[in-house]
């Protein structure tokens, strides 16, 4: 596996009804939802390392810190960005940030706490250990059992 810090990938969604705190049971509100965030996040980390894994290896979450700053409404496009930035054995360490893509129309972000890349949304930290796909469901379903 050539896993190394400096990988990365960018997951971009447009936030739907189906995104929102509403949908996913965190709050009463028509925005993108804190745990959809977080979904986002691990899919980016999931895409970064991708590529390099080794046939019947994948990776699982483990740990995560995430701070969501910024109110997202539906039809707002999101863009997130992780990369791995330590390989310490099988746990790998990644860091992510979400920003506003801007709504359709509506000429860019332009809603305050920009940077030059747009409105930050979000940001943290996924951890993710490397596993053998078999052995870890073999492990699973014994557990079950």
């Amino acid at each position: 596996m050539g896993l190394a810090a400096g990988q990365r990938a960018v997951v971009r969604v447009v936030v739907a009804d189906a995104d929102t705190a509403i949908e996913a049971g965190s709050g009463d509100v028509p925005v993108l939802a804190t745990p959809r965030l977080l979904a986002l996040a691990e899919a980016a980390s999931v895409a970064a390392i991708a590529p390099q894994l080794a046939p019947g290896m994948t990776s699982v979450g483990t740990s995560v810190s995430l701070e969501h700053r910024r109110a997202s409404p539906v039809g707002t496009e999101i863009m997130v960005e992780a990369e791995l930035t330590a390989v310490d054995g099988r746990r790998l360490v990644f860091s992510f940030i979400a920003r506003e893509g801007g709504r359709p129309g509506d000429g860019g972000p332009g809603r305050g706490g920009e940077d030059d890349d747009g409105v930050v949304v979000g940001a943290g930290t996924v951890e993710r250990v490397l596993v053998d796909r078999e052995v870890f469901l073999g492990r699973v379903t014994r557990a079950e059992g």
